[in-house]
């Protein structure tokens, strides 16, 4: 009886064995590179769509270089590719540029990547890129085109072998591997066809992540490209995209809307109006804009550090962000965006009315009837400054908060509100106190408009100046970054400027894109591999 009972146990073991292997061969397969994955994943893999749908308004062209178009601008970077892209950090990292390096302060030696190909099965190659620079470069037509600024400066290109280039700068432009950002266009697709009005401009052959390989009035079809050159982030979901043209802005919006597009960018911070509060994501990135005041520090008062600082911390950046700006800006500190590799910006906002008192009663300041006064040569002298603000300009709303604050702590502001004209004048003599303006900051991270020779705020430190000449020829990541961040603490320290604000730029998501959806201002799909649509 016994032996009856063990063995029908020893019976019922075995097949919970055999059951429990059953199970864990098929909880466990192997995908076809050999990883282990859960059927959960396997299941959630074939649950993420492969397609994505954009919308572009007031279409022109698809060739990246001849559009006027900034959606256009935008979606080409899935498709074309340049020699340097920029990272979402702010590095410039080599695309179909291989390496490069300087054997002057104008001459540039570019090695191109090998085995690249276009998507008609031909080799890229040194060729392709003098075509592209020679057509921004000596064509009538090109004098309003965007990448036109990136090239102007150079003066010969020449041909070294097929994959090597020499590039002459007609003068020094700093970092100027930056501007190697604009795409490039196959020189034998195009041959002899006049390339600002061919027909071969609808659908361009390309190198990058993704083809055109359907194009109609109404729309383009990009499909992944399986020859890509760059296999390591060649593990996108996405393997569709659909173009979708609109006559205006307003249809686009509504198509939106209307759950058609998955993504739209822009920097009209009432789209709220257009499509409505739910059914979408925003991600708000950093803009180019920087708003900012520049401080005469040749001036009598404010060559005094102590009286920068306490202007500083008298003015609340983040109600002028809300009030003035309506949200339409970030705060911001420093020239370089906040996620810049070479500098930890962590404070952007210094307003403290203890600290400003502190500061001007350390330099002989005194609060008499309610502004601050001093004994200078004998003389009483108010604190009293001029600030200029361009007239057809949204600053003006900023002048007057800085000017009504700054009166509720003794600081008398006088706005000199100035036409374009006497404006460009204020900004080119610097006989100003106070300029508050706004930069349009260059791609690459030069700063000598803040601190060079001439720079807006006469700051003549001749430390910033040496680190500013320094980094020029600087190739070591971990010393620029070092040089670099001094060059922010002494900004920080002696206060030449007051960084007010940073423009925002809207990315607008529906609810079934999903994926780790990041975009910056060079690239809003920088980050698409990572993407999926439920």
């Amino acid at each position: 009886m016994k032996n009856n009972i063990f063995g029908f146990l020893f019976f019922v073991f075995i097949v919970i064995i055999m059951g429990f292997a059953i199970y864990k061969v098929n909880s466990n397969k192997k995908d076809k590179n050999g990883n282990t994955t859960d059927n959960a994943s396997v299941v959630d893999m074939k649950q993420k769509g492969t397609s994505l749908t954009l919308a572009i308004s007031n279409f022109d062209t698809i060739n990246p270089i001849i559009t006027k178009n900034k959606d256009v601008q935008d979606i080409t970077k899935l498709i074309y590719e340049p020699l340097v892209n920029i990272t979402e950090d702010g590095r410039a990292e080599p695309c179909l540029a291989k390496e490069w390096e300087t054997t002057d302060n104008k001459t540039y030696i570019i090695k191109l990547r090998t085995g690249v190909k276009w998507t008609d099965g031909t080799f890229f190659s040194s060729s392709d890129v003098q075509y592209t620079i020679d057509k921004l470069l000596r064509s009538e037509e090109a004098k309003d085109a965007v990448y036109l600024e990136n090239v102007k400066y150079l003066q010969e290109v020449d041909i070294i072998d097929n994959t090597t280039i020499r590039i002459i700068l007609s003068k020094e432009i700093p970092f100027y591997e930056y501007y190697l950002n604009f795409p490039i266009l196959s020189s034998h697709y195009y041959g002899n066809d006049n390339f600002w009005n061919t027909d071969k401009n609808d659908a361009p052959i390309t190198t990058g992540r993704f083809y055109i390989s359907e194009t109609n009035g109404n729309s383009i079809i990009l499909t992944k490209n399986e020859n890509w050159w760059n296999k390591e982030n060649d593990n996108s979901i996405i393997n569709k995209i659909t173009i979708n043209f609109y006559s205006t802005v307003a249809e686009l919006y509504n198509a939106f809307k209307l759950g058609g597009i998955d993504l739209i960018s822009t920097k009209n911070s009432n789209f709220e109006q257009y499509i409505g509060k739910i059914g979408y994501n925003v991600n708000e990135i950093e803009g180019r804009q920087f708003s900012f005041i520049a401080l005469n520090t040749q001036n009598g008062i404010l060559s005094d550090a102590n009286v920068r600082r306490a202007i500083r911390a008298a003015i609340n950046k983040n109600e002028i962000a809300s009030n003035e700006y309506k949200g339409t800006y970030f705060t911001a500190n420093f020239p370089l965006t906040k996620n810049s590799y070479l500098v930890d910006d962590s404070n952007d906002n210094y307003f403290n009315l203890g600290s400003m008192e502190k500061y001007l009663n350390e330099s002989g300041w005194r609060l008499r009837s309610k502004i601050w006064q001093k004994t200078i040569n004998y003389k009483t002298t108010r604190l009293e400054l001029n600030l200029v603000v361009r007239a057809d300009s949204n600053r003006i709303g900023v002048a007057e908060y800085i000017k009504n604050t700054l009166a509720q702590q003794g600081i008398i502001i006088d706005i000199i509100v100035a036409s374009k004209e006497n404006y460009n004048n204020y900004l080119k003599n610097k006989n100003y106190d106070m300029i508050l303006t706004e930069i349009t900051n260059s791609i690459s991270p030069d700063l000598s408009t803040y601190f060079a020779d001439r720079n807006l705020a006469n700051f003549n430190n001749s430390e910033a100046k040496e680190i500013i000449n320094d980094v020029k020829n600087i190739t070591s990541e971990d010393e620029l970054k070092n040089k670099y961040q001094r060059l922010y603490e002494i900004y920080d320290d002696q206060v030449p400027y007051i960084g007010i604000g940073r423009n925002k730029i809207y990315v607008i998501t529906n609810s079934y894109l999903n994926g780790d959806i990041k975009s910056q201002w060079y690239n809003l799909f920088f980050n698409i591999k990572n993407w999926y649509t439920n």
